[in-house]
């Protein structure tokens, strides 16, 4: 059964000005080797006004540990502003379902993929589709989205869609586009076939059509790993990498504050979402290559970055033994040994980033705020002399 959507409120807060003076950014521990998960708490406002948010919820069994620092740190009566899920995959939306369960939440923003299925009912194989039984069908792929949404219903939590636009706490939303996100969502893993050539009729109007993913992720993703050499002066990372559609749907967040420099969290975004953030945000006069701190998107992933678009959002390969320029983070377990990809933390760090990994430990971004008790300041990963080869 389709739900109603009387607590849907797509318009957000569109256009609001903010006037947030400190942001503050705490990447959790998530997931294990396979299941990296995403969990990042946001303070933003002053020591003594503050305001919580959380973005992504890792993996089901991090949803306790979450709650739990939520309270330690912050107090039993904690409550959330917003709370962001930035795209659909598990790893960042099971343990979201604690979190609403235990925790007070003033606002949801996560996309339903079922409830915008009729906007791209045009751009699947079956076109005997209608708009109820599509629904129906992409909701019962995504049962972990569905308990969310009821979570939320039954606790009385408005939901937004957290398009291209809107602002979210102290950040704005550079991607996805509702018509990027309409024109990906047949393409994802657990939705019904696509209509590759209709893709390709409608990509004139969001760029170049990617093709079929899945079958570009597989290709890239069983090819034998071997070590070679890495210098400073040569990238060995590559351009062309290709994500899921999934991933290239993430919630890509702009953080400016006054007196801060500005804050980008990618998600698992890849190129194409990147991209698609960079057009808006020079577009709209947000200042790219400034940033303070940076998210390292997909875990580390080669496939959801490349020269080209690192250039642009953090500038060129800077000189060898330069002072770092900003703060770049990764989420990834302790136990992973291809999350994060030393090719990619190379190619941040010769942009001018000290790297960090959570790698099973927290690591805060003060953004303004003052430094808290136990925590010991972070020991950049350094350059690595070999990385992971493409074949």
């Amino acid at each position: 059964m389709v739900r109603p959507t009387s607590n849907i409120c797509s318009n957000g807060d569109h256009g609001r000005v903010l006037g947030i003076m400190s942001c503050e950014v705490e990447f959790l521990p998530v997931g294990a080797a396979s299941k990296p998960g995403d969990a990042i708490v946001v303070r933003y406002g002053e020591p003594n006004g503050y305001e919580l948010m959380v973005i992504d919820g890792d993996n089901a069994e991090a949803g306790t540990a979450l709650v739990a620092h939520l309270r330690k740190h912050f107090g039993q009566g904690v409550a959330l502003e917003h709370v962001v899920l930035t795209h659909s995959d598990a790893d960042h939306a099971s343990g979201l379902r604690e979190l609403l369960k235990e925790i007070p939440v003033k606002k949801l923003w996560l996309h339903i993929p079922w409830l915008l299925a009729d906007e791209a009912r045009p751009l699947f194989q079956d076109k005997r589709w209608t708009k109820d039984g599509l629904a129906a069908e992409i909701q019962s792929q995504y049962d972990i989205i569905s308990e969310i949404v009821d979570l939320a219903v039954a606790r009385g939590i408005p939901i937004y869609f957290p398009f291209q636009g809107n602002d979210v706490g102290p950040f704005h939303v550079l991607s996805p586009s509702r018509q990027a996100y309409i024109h990906l969502l047949p393409q994802f893993d657990k939705t019904p076939a696509p209509d590759q050539a209709a893709i390709e009729r409608a990509s004139m109007w969001i760029g170049k059509a990617p093709g079929v993913f899945a079958g570009l992720v597989e290709k890239i993703m069983t090819k034998a790993q071997s070590w070679i050499e890495d210098r400073w002066e040569i990238e060995c990372l590559r351009d062309g990498g290709v994500t899921s559609a999934s991933n290239e749907s993430s919630v890509v967040l702009y953080g400016r504050s006054p007196g801060q420099r500005p804050i980008l969290l990618t998600g698992d975004a890849g190129i194409r979402g990147l991209t698609w953030a960079a057009d808006y945000a020079s577009t709209y006069g947000l200042p790219l290559q400034q940033f303070g701190l940076v998210q390292i998107p997909h875990h580390g992933s080669r496939r959801n970055v490349g020269p080209t678009i690192l250039n642009r959002l953090l500038d060129g390969i800077q000189p060898k033994n330069a002072a770092p320029r900003f703060t770049a983070y990764v989420s990834a377990p302790a136990d992973d040994d291809t999350h994060p990809r030393k090719m990619v933390l190379n190619a941040f760090t010769r942009r001018g980033a000290a790297v960090g990994a959570t790698q099973g430990k927290r690591i805060i971004y003060y953004g303004g705020f003052p430094a808290r008790a136990g925590y010991v300041d972070l020991k950049p990963i350094p350059f690595s002399q070999t990385v992971e080869a493409y074949d």
